[in-house]
């Protein structure tokens, strides 16, 4: 079977794909580095099989053999890390997560988490970096990767704490609530430019440019 078209950006130095998993419609994204072939899966949320395609779509996208290094994940909802297991025991490669949902996603799937991430950790990859970034409140330890790249604009992995037309769920609760936004607003948008990629857990993607107007509105709604 021929390999999906899942490529969402090629770039400069890495490529971007997506794949749609589950009824749930839960994104996976893989980066890739031209020239290293090294790479970082971006949460393991469902369907092994889909995934295994999702990697070897990536072939053409480098120069050398492509070299998965990470399984990172946002956040420890259970729809997010259906598969988790299943790559990490079939690829042997580390995974990463938020410090605070390591002990939830080990309790719901039986992996353990090799690397947590605490805000401004910053994992170096052959060739590329991601840097963490702790949004509280959608969970404990949720986590945004970003790529930051060198010939373009910024890409944000927002997992389930940014997306368009607001943040993450709190299920109504003022002090989750509080605690996401005032997260997403320190340390994305006074932190990064409007032309920054956001790249949701669900859906299509936007930028901060789209989204910077609204934020007085999300404030004032509570969700």
């Amino acid at each position: 079977m021929n390999a999906p078209n899942t490529l969402l950006h090629d770039l400069a130095e890495v490529t971007i794909r997506r794949a749609s998993v589950s009824t749930m419609d839960n994104n996976a994204y893989l980066v890739t580095h031209k020239q290293t072939g090294a790479q970082v899966l971006i949460d393991a949320a469902d369907d092994a099989p889909a995934l295994r395609r999702l990697l070897a779509s990536a072939v053409a996208d480098t120069s050398t053999e492509p070299k998965l290094a990470l399984l990172a994940t946002t956040h420890q909802h259970w729809d997010h890390i259906r598969a988790l297991r299943e790559l990490a025991e079939e690829t042997g490669v580390r995974t990463a997560a938020g410090t605070a949902d390591a002990d939830g996603i080990r309790e719901q799937v039986g992996v353990d988490i090799d690397v947590t991430l605490d805000h401004g950790d910053v994992g170096n990859f052959e060739g590329f970096d991601l840097s963490a970034v702790h949004l509280r409140g959608h969970t404990p330890g949720s986590i945004a990767y970003v790529y930051r790249d060198p010939h373009g604009p910024t890409h944000i992995f927002s997992g389930d704490s940014l997306f368009p037309g607001g943040v993450g769920n709190t299920d109504r609760d003022p002090g989750r609530f509080a605690s996401l936004y005032d997260d997403v607003v320190a340390r994305l948008f006074e932190v990064f430019p409007d032309d920054t990629l956001v790249h949701p857990g669900h859906g299509q993607g936007t930028t901060l440019g789209a989204e910077r107007p609204h934020l007085a509105e999300w404030k004032a709604r509570g969700w």
